[in-house]
């Protein structure tokens, strides 16, 4: 039997049966006393597809029980050259309790985690399905916008220096600084996309586009490094740092944000902008297969999600702030401004480095005609700049989706 007293790599691709019966007997020792498992038909897969940091395995059995096996691995799996604490399955299950205690039931529960083999023990949410996944196939949620207005509106606010008290808002500010990760985000999403970077993806048809628009701009490229200064000083909110549509269980009535690896305290708006700008790699993969609804659908909730933001965050903002200083008037909405602000710039950040770094989206490199995904690629270069170039003008829903219909027709001229 396998000896947990001592770091070793259990999820290996390479090895299915070997990491089976590790995951398995790991799993009976962690969760001993709140899973009665059937031992007889345990099994452990091993997921097709899944994150591109840690290693993950479904552990299940004929009784209806499962639970997904999270482990750090001493190399990120998307790349050799990419470091990240090991000690980061750590941080993000004590995030995912934090955040099921200010969202409840928003994210997956934690049974256990592991500071001697780096796991954890994390809810199988199979029952849901992964938002990016479902949107692929141009399936609408209505409820979406409210629900993730809800769970951005109360995990950003009820962990900033509003509502908590400044020296426990400290402790976990210096908890959840992860030099490693956030010099990913800093480098990947922050500076690569604009500096030609080797390990940039950029699609070839749209190598001299790329050029004029993002390398050669400079006052595109001041506006972003004053983002990235901003990212890496400003310790405003516990953000989840990836907030995506792969990030996101989903069905028609709830959904579950998970994958919080890249949680860190940074400015509120990274977290806002990162998803509006993965409902415009939805519109962009709807646009190019013709499914107009589908399209109005993802406009609708760009709009919705910035509007009901603001609303949420308002009315939590006066039940919850104890700060004496943020009482006074007239800083409540000097506040939101900024977070808005941020919004857009961020926004438009992940819109480039995930249509030119080196981390593509799919909704968009799987569009097969070329002049479609060249459209794509554009829209969001065009969208990005404007979000980035005029981050003061973005101040309600309406305005960031009028940003993508623009940038659309820009891009058809071009």
């Amino acid at each position: 039997m396998a000896d947990f007293t001592k770091y070793f790599l259990m999820i290996r691709e390479d090895d299915p049966e070997g990491t089976a019966k590790d995951i398995i007997a790991y799993t009976l020792e962690k969760t001993k006393g709140q899973i009665d498992w059937d031992k007889s038909t345990m099994k452990a897969v091993i997921p097709s597809a899944h994150g591109n940091i840690n290693h993950v395995c479904r552990v299940s059995d004929d009784k209806g029980h499962s639970i997904y096996i999270k482990q750090a691995g001493l190399e990120t799996r998307i790349s050799k050259d990419m470091t990240a604490s090991i000690d980061r399955n750590t941080l993000e299950s004590e995030m995912l309790i934090l955040e099921d205690k200010w969202a409840p039931g928003m994210v997956p529960k934690i049974y256990f985690y592991d500071t001697t083999m780096y796991a954890c023990g994390m809810e199988d949410c199979s029952d849901y399905e992964v938002m990016r996944d479902a949107m692929l196939k141009h399936r609408t949620f209505p409820k979406f916008a409210e629900q993730i207005a809800e769970f951005m509106a109360r995990t950003l606010l009820l962990s900033s220096d509003i509502a908590m008290d400044h020296r426990e808002k400290k402790k976990l500010v210096q908890k959840f600084i992860t030099p490693d990760l956030c010099d990913i985000t800093e480098k990947l999403v922050l500076m690569e996309p604009y500096l030609g970077a080797d390990r940039n993806n950029v699609y070839a048809p749209n190598e001299d586009f790329v050029e004029k628009e993002l390398y050669s701009d400079e006052k595109l490229h001041l506006a972003v490094s004053k983002l990235k200064f901003r990212f890496m000083t400003d310790a405003q909110s516990l953000l989840h740092g990836d907030l995506h549509t792969g990030s996101i269980f989903i069905k028609d009535d709830s959904i579950k944000v998970f994958d919080c690896e890249f949680g860190t305290y940074a400015p509120i708006g990274y977290d806002v902008g990162n998803i509006i700008a993965n409902m415009i790699f939805a519109y962009d993969n709807g646009l190019a297969y013709g499914a107009d609804e589908f399209c109005n659908w993802c406009l609708d909730t760009i709009e919705q999600i910035v509007d009901l933001f603001i609303e949420k965050w308002k009315g939590l903002y006066d039940e919850a702030v104890t700060e004496p200083m943020a009482k006074v008037n007239g800083f409540k909405e000097y506040y939101l401004a900024e977070i808005l602000k941020d919004t857009a710039g961020y926004a438009g950040t992940e819109l480039h480095r995930r249509t030119v770094g080196m981390a593509n989206v799919v909704d968009v490199t799987t569009i097969e005609d070329e002049k479609k995904r060249l459209l794509a690629e554009r829209i969001n270069i065009f969208t990005g700049k404007d979000y980035i170039l005029n981050q003061a003008s973005f101040t309600n829903g309406k305005a960031f989706r009028e940003a993508v219909i623009k940038a659309k027709d820009k891009a058809l001229s071009v």
